[in-house]
């Protein structure tokens, strides 16, 4: 056979071969069912059952209830100005989970620099100690406003605060701290912290503790 032979393509009589699309049609039809029943139903019911049925807790938010009352969550902080409690980090947000957000100020700010002098100096009047040694986390906000935790140094710093509000002994307030204070996760990532509603819930069930064994 020579090289430059031609080979033709027939078929059956007069016939000229066509392309249908009904299978590209169905194939489409039936992909699109399934993306949006599996993907866009099924998937999701799974994921919410296994969430509901391994990690119930934090599924559903992590709430912190009493008495079938819901108090918050442990995962979004709020505010605490009264001097029996320990106070939460500043919040841009006003602590609202609605408009979650940090100020979105640079360091160099000015309107920054001020604020956090300025509550830096109430802070260390309030506590009685130098400006120098009022932790950042109680002058900075958190980038999402409702950081629940405080570092560990935070924490300290406002013991003597509570125990003469609550007029309980200081090494009550402090084993209450020790409690309430996480590691690092994993134990290797981020520093100790304490996360503050947690440890003011613990603050108030020591307090009617007295009142309930009478």
């Amino acid at each position: 056979m020579s090289h430059n032979a031609i080979t033709t393509l027939r078929t059956p009589g007069n016939v000229s071969p066509t392309i249908s699309d009904k299978g590209l049609l169905r194939g489409s039809i039936g992909l699109a069912i399934i993306s949006l029943v599996g993907f866009g139903l099924l998937y999701p019911l799974a994921g919410v059952g296994l969430g509901q049925a391994l990690f119930p807790s934090t599924a559903n938010g992590s709430l912190i209830e009493r008495d079938g009352k819901v108090l918050g969550s442990s995962l979004v902080a709020q505010p605490f100005s009264d001097d029996r409690y320990f106070q939460s980090r500043p919040s841009a947000a006003n602590y609202d989970v609605m408009a979650v957000a940090g100020s979105n100020q640079a360091r160099t700010n000015p309107d920054l620099r001020k604020r956090v002098d300025e509550t830096r100096a109430a802070l260390a009047q309030r506590y009685g100690v130098e400006p120098s040694a009022i932790p950042s986390d109680l002058v900075t906000q958190s980038g999402s406003g409702i950081d629940p935790h405080i570092s560990s140094q935070a924490a300290a710093i406002q013991i003597d605060r509570v125990a003469h509000a609550r007029g309980v002994s200081r090494d009550v307030i402090e084993g209450l701290v020790a409690q309430h204070t996480e590691g690092k996760q994993l134990g290797l990532l981020g520093q100790p912290r304490v996360n503050v509603l947690e440890l003011n819930l613990a603050l108030d069930a020591v307090a009617k503790a007295p009142a309930a064994k009478q």
